[in-house]
């Protein structure tokens, strides 16, 4: 389906309403020293960071940017890439890495809690394989294991339909206790099964983005080809969802597994 200019127009302002293009996320590809002063200044309220990618290996530029997001005043989210290998030691590492991270930082450096989240993507760039919606599951069930919350669900819309379409009621009904983030960078995203609703939208990541530049830009601060992010609500709502969904590391940790790294 194809909309005309007016339409998206009219799209964009009222979806503005009620909804805010607030939250960035990063990785080590973004080489970069991201301004987080300057994102703050434009509106943006939070930042997901690439933590953790296979194989069990930590993103190098993540803990200092925790430390200087932290200081502008952004709230703060980890996500790791996923591969097939055994998703609760995956889970294991990822929380590790949030966790020691958190507590090697000075206190100015360490966000009220960090917004969890599994980038459930097809794994085409790393070793060991795409992760299976099966160990999906128990990745998730993990992170609700050791954290009491569970984490976000990444990925691109068509994936998402065509992958959990084909996924038992059992799956379905376990992932649906996270709350959804959703890519596209085409179109708005409609209701996804079995969440309904996706609480974020990724509409531009590479310098990829069909929807208007006016209401949907592709850069911020001093990045010019940003991965930005819409969320569904104010930014009241996002502090509110923050806090609600994130991990509280400081007054929540769990003791390793032997075999945690």
């Amino acid at each position: 389906m194809k909309f005309s200019a007016l339409a998206v127009a009219l799209l964009a302002g009222a979806w503005s309403a009620f909804a805010g293009n607030n939250v960035v996320n990063l990785s080590h590809y973004d080489l970069m020293r991201p301004d987080f002063d300057a994102m703050a200044r434009e509106g943006i309220v939070g930042v997901i960071h690439e933590s953790s990618y296979p194989p069990n290996t930590r993103d190098d530029k993540y803990f200092g940017r925790q430390v200087a997001a932290a200081r502008a005043g952004l709230l703060w989210g980890a996500y790791h890439y996923a591969n097939a290998s055994d998703p609760v030691r995956q889970a294991d590492f990822f929380l590790n890495v949030v966790e020691r991270s958190w507590r090697s930082a000075p206190p100015d450096g360490r966000p009220e809690n960090v917004l969890l989240v599994l980038d459930f993507e097809k794994n085409g760039h790393y070793p060991g394989g795409t992760m299976r919606v099966d160990q999906a599951v128990k990745f998730v069930e993990r992170i609700h294991e050791r954290t009491g919350n569970y984490p976000g669900f990444y990925s691109g819309e068509y994936r998402l339909r065509a992958i959990l379409g084909a996924a038992s009621a059992t799956q379905r009904a376990a992932l649906s206790r996270c709350w959804l983030w959703v890519a596209n960078y085409h179109y708005q995203p409609r209701d996804i099964p079995p969440w309904g609703a996706w609480s974020m939208w990724q509409y531009t990541g590479d310098g990829i983005c069909d929807l208007p530049r006016a209401s949907y830009p592709k850069s911020v601060a001093n990045i010019r080809k940003a991965e930005r992010n819409i969320f569904s609500g104010t930014p009241t709502d996002l502090k509110s969802f923050w806090l609600k969904h994130g991990w509280a590391v400081g007054q929540r940790v769990e003791t390793l597994p032997a075999g945690g790294q």
